[in-house]
This record gives C-alpha cells, sequence and structure tokens, in this order.
C-alpha cells in the first residue's frame, strides 16, 4: 500500500476529487468494504460477490477510487487486491472538520454546545 505524500496536506482540489469519486452509491458501497476489510483488503471478485455488483462495472468503480487516491492495489499473481487509503480518508475526513466549532476542538466543547450557534 503506498501512501500518497500530498494526503499529508489536504486542499481543496484532493477533497473535492475524493469526494467527487464517493459521490455515488456503488462506488461508496466499493469504499466502505474496502475499509471494512482493514488491512487485508478485498480482491475484485471478492467485492464483487459480496456487493453483488457486476465485475466491468466494479472494475469501473475501483479504477475512479484508484485514481481519486482513496484506494491501493497490489498484484498478487494474477490477482489484484484493493485496500482502502486511509490516510487519505482521515485526511479527507480532517479537511471537512477543521473549521468544525468555530475552530475549536469539538472534544474541547460540551457535545450539547458543539455546531449550535451563539446568540
Amino acid at each position: 500500500m503506498n501512501a500518497n505524500p500530498a494526503w499529508s496536506t489536504m486542499d481543496e482540489e484532493l477533497a473535492v476529487k475524493a469526494l467527487a469519486a464517493l459521490a455515488q452509491t456503488s462506488r461508496l458501497r466499493v469504499f466502505r468494504a474496502i475499509v471494512g476489510a482493514g488491512l487485508e483488503g478485498m480482491q475484485p471478485g471478492q467485492l464483487s460477490q459480496t456487493l453483488d455488483i457486476p465485475a466491468n462495472t466494479l472494475s469501473f468503480h475501483l479504477k475512479e477510487l484508484h485514481h481519486a487516491g482513496l484506494a491501493s492495489v497490489q498484484r498478487e499473481g494474477r490477482f489484484l487486491r484493493y485496500c482502502a487509503n486511509m490516510p487519505a480518508m482521515q485526511s479527507l475526513v480532517g479537511f471537512l472538520t477543521d473549521h468544525c466549532c468555530q475552530g475549536v476542538p469539538c472534544a474541547e466543547m460540551p457535545l450539547a454546545a458543539c455546531g449550535q450557534r451563539k446568540g
């Protein structure tokens, strides 16, 4: 699994690319499945069977996730294994929540106050 160093400094362009890749129901299901598989990842045949997605359609979705940097692929002989790029996912979530609660980390604020406007 090769992590893209660009994910350590998320910017809007990377965020939009990742969000666009996830903005499709089947592709989101594929991503969630490989996230759930952890470091072991999944082979396309396993994903196709688990998610009931035809192989050619699945191939397109996996390429899109890989192109967006959200999935890595490893060759194992004749087979491929896809894994979620966890640093990329964490960076995306961090980018989306950076300005939460007016810049104050939610962990330091009472839960009931998080996200509520004052005044």
